[in-house]
């Protein structure tokens, strides 16, 4: 049961950030003509991360209440940036980099676990976990940060987190047989 919903949990996060390669993709292919759609990008973004973890948290059978509240949390939010596109635009750097960086240190509570079992893997999540957290630092650092940039960094933190979830996919009956 508890194994069920960590691997819909790792589904759910590995589809949203398949959505920021995608945005990332999007910065590096068109910066201008993205940057005028930033705030309606971001806001669908968002609203689609918390409509995800609702229906993850409806459909689980162990009601988590941190994904009730990210998943509204990020629908709030996704609604207020698309209503006041050109107040958040400016703040999008800051949003997309503490976004970044708090995913990354919530990665770090898995590892924690995965050193906990002895896996081998607790190093490449580590290791994935500082990357992303660079990442988000570097972009809320940098107030001249080319878009570009910003969308190659997107990717990385993308697939560094797709990555991560699969190792954790993989691992998970190591984690359930230990306990």
């Amino acid at each position: 049961m508890f194994e069920k919903f960590l691997k819909r949990s790792s589904w759910t996060d590995i589809v949203i950030s398949l959505i920021f390669v995608l945005f990332g993709i999007l910065l590096i292919a068109k910066p201008n003509e993205t940057l005028g759609a930033v705030s309606m990008i971001l806001g669908i973004v968002f609203i689609a991360m918390g409509v995800l973890k609702l229906v993850e948290y409806y459909t689980s059978e162990i009601k988590e209440d941190y994904l009730l509240t990210m998943a509204l949390i990020a629908v709030i939010f996704g609604v207020i940036i698309l209503f006041a596109s050109d107040s958040i635009l400016s703040l999008f750097r800051i949003i997309l980099g503490i976004w970044i960086v708090a995913t990354g240190v919530m990665d770090l509570q898995t590892i924690l676990t995965w050193k906990q079992v002895k896996s081998p893997y607790w190093t490449a999540s580590l290791l994935f976990s500082i990357l992303m957290m660079l990442a988000g630092i570097i972009i809320l650092v940098n107030k001249n940060i080319l878009l570009t940039t910003m969308g190659v960094i997107i990717v990385i933190y993308g697939l560094l987190d797709i990555i991560d979830r699969i190792i954790f996919m993989k691992k998970i009956d190591d984690f359930i047989k230990k306990d």
